[in-house]
């Protein structure tokens, strides 16, 4: 059976779910292959063992630490030569769409970015992509060379299957550029305690409606009552009341949790498109023709400073 590599996504050895995502998809294109760079390799590989790897790839040097991104394309153009797979599958997140377009343009491949799903052909792997802030929906495969395609996080349920996951060393030569830009300084981030926003089962943001950052503790209150993560509208991260890293939408970060609750937001496309692949959405809003509406699986059309304490502290007891 053809092989298919998946680049790792991880912290210290902690694989991230969108890696356990891709080794699920990628079982369905042949037999998965993960990429480790970094230190951890002796602890992510049961893992990834577990999720479907049948071979783990691995390689430690300072300069996946050191520099940016172009380490990392120097090895994964190395795995490909030593594997000739069916395809390359990468998370698409910041990092990862520009590492898997530098791989497709030196091995003069096509590429397709945040990809919705992957899904056998007769030609070859075929990606589902939602476009135009997901008006519409849109089945694609790379005609040249080794198909590299980006995928969503939470587009697939991780799925156990274990495998071999047998571990190998991975002969990397850096390149010339690989030295090029140099990470000078790192900045931990804070820890809230909860989880990832991208991974998490559950997902509660602010909005506009909330009238300031003096009121996102109420979402706080609301999303740890849940064990949920905290997200936030554009323009309440535009207005500078809650972070950037927790903005939901086209150009913020695209969840698809279990459930999603939406308080204070009016529902505007670009935030739609990063959220409406939810199981289950919810919304709270005073405005009954807010677009949000249109959407919901459950909508609530009252005040949301009654209705979100009322809702955390109903939740709080019914866990007592």
């Amino acid at each position: 059976m053809a092989e298919v590599l998946v680049h790792v996504d991880h912290v210290d050895g902690a694989v991230r779910k969108p890696t356990l995502e891709l080794l699920t998809l990628a079982r369905r294109l042949g037999d998965p292959v993960a990429v480790f760079l970094g230190a951890g390799a002796d602890t992510a590989a049961p893992v990834l063992a577990e999720y479907g790897a049948v071979r783990v790839l691995t390689a430690d040097a300072p300069e996946f630490a050191d520099y940016l991104v172009v380490p990392k394309v120097d090895a994964l153009q190395a795995a490909v030569s030593l594997v000739s797979p069916a395809a390359v599958l990468v998370p698409s997140s910041a990092e990862g769409k520009e590492i898997a377009a530098r791989l497709a343009v030196r091995l003069g491949s096509g590429i397709i970015t945040d990809a919705v799903d992957v899904t056998a052909g007769d030609e070859g792997p075929v990606a589902t992509q939602s476009a135009f802030a997901a008006s519409f929906t849109t089945r694609s495969r790379v005609t040249r060379g080794t198909p590299v395609i980006t995928v969503k996080p939470n587009s697939a349920a991780p799925e156990a299957a274990p495998a071999a996951g047998t571990v190998e060393p991975l002969a990397v030569t850096f390149g010339a550029l690989a030295t090029g830009t140099r990470v000078t300084a790192r900045t931990a981030r804070e820890s809230t305690g909860r989880p990832e926003l991208t991974e998490a089962a559950i997902v509660v943001s602010g909005g506009r409606g909330l009238n300031g950052a003096e009121n996102f503790p109420l979402i706080e209150a609301l999303a740890d009552s849940l064990g949920a993560a905290v997200g936030a509208s554009r323009a309440a991260v535009d207005a500078g009341w809650y972070p950037h890293s927790a903005q939901v939408g086209q150009t913020g970060k695209t969840v698809s949790p279990q459930l999603y609750i939406a308080v204070g937001i009016s529902g505007a496309i670009q935030h739609r498109a990063g959220m409406q692949t939810s199981k289950t959405i919810v919304a709270v809003n005073k405005d009954e023709e807010a677009p949000i509406f249109e959407l919901v699986d459950f909508g609530v059309v009252g005040d949301l400073f009654e209705v979100v304490p009322a809702l955390t502290e109903e939740i709080k007891a019914r866990k007592a």
